[in-house]
């Protein structure tokens, strides 16, 4: 039977972070009320295409899902089961921020079948937590953390920003030292580089003038350069690595066997459905995007705003572009057998030119070496043909 990964999307949040482009905002408690409700049909309606897949994994996402009330995530994993195949060890995650859950919620989660969090923590310093705009305390953290704990979650991710606004080496190594005293010890970490996106508040403190800093009251903190922000990320690899978990993507750690199945799914270019504000899918190498206007969502039937059939092309551009993300590549075997042609003859010379920069590896599959790890999007961009 053909696998499917399902993520539904939450687009709410308290208050919008100062970095944050994602597709969410602050809606009342009426708002939120229609939009589950429109949510839950929509997963219901579009059942009737999957009813030849087996789900693997279902990822609530957002936004921040633990600002609805509980019972509505109660509902979707209800939805879920009662008109999809889900297998009983499928990974279900959902996203939670401190401050927005408490120990009720966490266990109502809990018996719904979700089996794994992803917490947003970000940072253990509570100044960089304010210049970001989070609404949560390190203090709240730890406190969401030993309810997580409590509630019965034992696969457990946190999230850590890195090159933040004023962020030296030394304050990042003290969160990174911070995950490693939590107990039990987390299972996941997802660190990722602050980007400066568009619209934010940030890219008009520091994106749209290029000034290289962003003002907090009378103080104007500078980002970090880009040798700082390699160093972070070197330092991540250290501690993590020293400690035990393994980094199998490029800015993802866990213990063996931990790894975020439903992710994995994306990189790997399986089929998954989204459901939701603006949420994308990829089934049977057609993507398709839902509106992504609220107003839209709720009034329309047909959820779809845009659909595209991939060609060959396209499918080949994605294997290798999503496949270099992950720590052990990509494979020519598996190339070959999707796609009838051997990897090298589509991409023999930008494979010969990036393994003679040392940037990456050859053999039975090609992987980003350590150097290439650190100019990664220079390497995969060349595989955009």
């Amino acid at each position: 039977m053909k696998t499917l990964s399902i993520y539904v999307h939450i687009p709410f949040c308290v208050k919008k972070c100062n970095y944050c482009d994602f597709l969410s905002g602050v809606a009342d408690g009426q708002k939120q009320e229609e939009y589950m409700q429109a949510l839950l049909k929509e997963i219901e309606a579009e059942s009737v295409k999957y009813k030849d897949y087996s789900v693997i994994s279902v990822y609530i996402g957002g936004g921040t899902p633990s600002v609805v009330l509980p019972e509505r995530i109660r509902d979707v994993m209800e939805t879920v089961k009662a008109f999809y195949r889900l297998e009983e060890d499928a990974e279900i995650s959902i996203e939670v921020n401190p401050g927005t859950v408490d120990k009720e919620a966490l266990s109502v989660y809990r018996a719904a079948g979700i089996n794994r969090l992803s917490i947003g923590l970000q940072s253990a310093d509570n100044r960089e937590l304010r210049l970001l705009g989070r609404v949560h305390t390190y203090e709240d953290f730890l406190q969401t953390y030993k309810y997580a704990w409590e509630a019965g979650f034992t696969n457990i991710n946190i999230d850590i920003m890195s090159a933040l606004p004023g962020q030296t080496l030394e304050d990042y190594g003290e969160t990174l030292k911070r995950m490693l005293t939590l107990r039990p010890r987390p299972s996941h970490f997802s660190a990722y580089g602050l980007i400066v996106e568009e619209g934010t508040p940030f890219y008009e403190l520091y994106g749209r003038e290029k000034a290289q800093l962003v003002k907090t009251g009378e103080e104007q903190e500078h980002l970090p350069s880009e040798e700082e922000e390699r160093k972070m990320y070197e330092l991540t690899r250290q501690i993590f690595q020293t400690a035990g978990y393994q980094r199998y993507e490029i800015s993802n750690y866990s213990y063996p066997g931990r790894e975020c199945r439903h992710n994995l799914v994306y990189w790997k270019r399986g089929n998954y459905a989204g459901f939701g504000l603006g949420a994308s899918s990829l089934v049977e190498n057609t993507r398709f995007r839902n509106v992504s206007i609220l107003k839209e969502y709720l009034e329309r039937d047909c959820k779809i705003a845009e659909e595209t059939c991939l060609s060959q092309k396209e499918q080949m551009e994605e294997f290798m572009f999503l496949g270099l993300r992950m720590i052990q590549g990509v494979q020519k075997e598996v190339f070959e057998k999707e796609f009838g042609i051997a990897m090298d003859e589509v991409y023999g010379k930008v494979l010969e030119e990036n393994v003679k920069q040392g940037l990456l590896t050859d053999g039975a599959s090609v992987a980003l070496t350590d150097r290439g790890l650190d100019v990664a999007n220079y390497v995969m961009a060349q595989f955009l043909l």
